[in-house]
């Protein structure tokens, strides 16, 4: 009888506590609005905040987690790979996305990392699944996912596969892909019936203000016309914008994010919405070749061509005369696996032999083969080994040394080579993220776990980053 009424209490405390839980537990987002900021940099944003006023970016970083020593886990970094990085949680070994652009092998032409033959744009080429993605399939198909920016990298990859929609600009106009069917008709109709402003003043370093405006008008439309945030289903809405590296450049930045703000805000009680702002990385750099010599930065020019045709010759006296080396794209090499199986020459000797050649030349830190990327578990290689893919890159990689000039004489291009990290934010801001500031370095990776876990559902299928909090 005395056991009888000790389990009575004891499940009248335990359904009391359950009860405490449910009453205390934050309630999901109904909204998640991720923003990316082309060449958004810590320093920089901190810099010129006394001028920012009080609803945009001073806002967030006051009163939200701001990691202030941010950077992404793979080299090298552009817009594609970013965005699609910034989506799965995963590295471009994984997810695919390489770049803006790399070498189909079959046909040894440049393919575009969005580009579709049979939609013309697509996220196809993107090899795991979204953030988007997981929630469409947590959802069971009923949270909408958007996205919208200035290129068709940032919107496509934000967007992942099973998006409502993305938007970008092109020649003036509003561009969308029919891969997304059925497509949201209030899309379809908006981009239709209205064009992006067009400022015929603007120049290309200032023409970076009327996209972000653009951007955020066709964003602002979505939320009030495609049914988002009306139910308790949370819904992403992906913005990709852009910064000039100057004070003008983030004021005006700062103005965007306070009308952005506040137009949600409109719609959506901010307790409701999680903000998560960050960069695709920093990696315009102004002029850096007439600085390097002005202040004798040790510097030199490294001509790939030139490399390539010294290294046939090189090859052709030890394994018979032959183009071994069948094209270059960048920094990477493409053998002919054809010819060396004609001739029957092992690829790991022939690798070995080049390589040892490349590395005594003037400009070079380093040499990667293919199986070296794909076998070793050096921790020296992880940036590396995970910028490479094995179905997107060349059999060498040549790494230039800091400073030096990488250039192609037969198509007229130069990059120079800068290996320091240029921390970037990332800011968890509303939905009732503590106010913080964390100078621990993290990596960009983490940030598609981190919103899965607020909004409660599964992270994309390749992440396997532990969420920042």
């Amino acid at each position: 009888m005395n056991n009888k009424y000790i389990y009575i209490t004891l499940f009248s405390a335990l359904v009391l506590v359950s009860e405490t839980d449910a009453q205390t537990a934050p309630q999901t987002p109904k909204l998640v609005v991720s923003i990316t900021v082309d060449e958004l940099r810590t320093d920089q944003l901190e810099t010129f905040a006394p001028l920012y006023n009080a609803y945009g970016l001073r806002r967030m970083l006051t009163e939200g987690a701001f990691y202030t020593n941010a950077s992404y886990s793979f080299t090298p970094v552009d817009r594609a790979s970013a965005a699609a990085s910034l989506s799965t949680g995963t590295t471009p070994y994984y997810h695919g996305v390489t770049g803006e652009e790399w070498l189909d092998r079959s046909t040894l032409r440049p393919v575009r990392a969005v580009h579709d033959p049979r939609q013309g744009y697509s996220p196809r080429q993107l090899g795991t699944s979204t953030l988007g993605d997981e929630l469409k399939v947590a959802s069971n198909g009923v949270s909408k996912v958007f996205a919208f920016a200035a290129t068709p990298e940032n919107a496509i990859l934000s967007a992942g596969h099973a998006a409502d929609g993305a938007a970008w600009i092109q020649s003036g106009k509003w561009v969308i892909t029919n891969y997304y069917e059925p497509l949201n008709q209030w899309l379809r109709g908006y981009t239709r019936l209205y064009s992006p402003t067009v400022d015929k003043l603007a120049t290309p370093n200032t023409d970076y203000k009327t996209q972000n405006s653009n951007v955020t008008d066709i964003a602002v439309e979505c939320l009030k016309n495609s049914g988002m945030a009306l139910d308790d289903k949370t819904d992403l809405l992906s913005i990709g914008y852009s910064v000039a590296p100057h004070m003008e450049g983030y004021v005006a930045l700062d103005r965007t994010i306070a009308q952005l703000v506040d137009s949600v805000s409109k719609r959506v009680p901010l307790d409701r919405v999680l903000f998560v702002l960050t960069s695709t990385g920093s990696a315009r750099v102004e002029n850096e070749q007439n600085n390097n010599g002005k202040y004798r930065i040790p510097t030199g020019k490294f001509d790939i061509q030139r490399t390539v045709n010294l290294l046939n010759m090189y090859l052709g006296a030890t394994f018979g005369t032959a183009q071994y080396v069948e094209t270059v794209y960048q920094n990477q090499l493409f053998l002919d696996h054809k010819l060396l199986e004609r001739k029957n020459i092992n690829m790991s000797d022939l690798l070995r032999r080049a390589q040892e050649f490349i590395m005594q030349l003037s400009g070079v830190r380093h040499v990667y083969t293919a199986s070296q990327l794909t076998t070793s578990d050096s921790n020296q290689l992880e940036r590396i080994r995970n910028g490479f893919n094995v179905e997107k890159c060349g059999d060498l990689m040549i790494e230039i040394a800091p400073g030096w000039e990488l250039v192609n004489e037969s198509n007229h291009t130069s990059t120079t080579s800068r290996v320091s990290n240029i921390p970037f934010p990332i800011i968890f801001f509303g939905a009732g993220v503590k106010a913080q500031r964390i100078q621990t370095p993290v990596t960009a990776d983490a940030i598609a776990p981190t919103i899965a876990r607020i909004i409660r559902i599964r992270a994309p299928n390749a992440c396997s980053a532990e969420p920042l909090f």
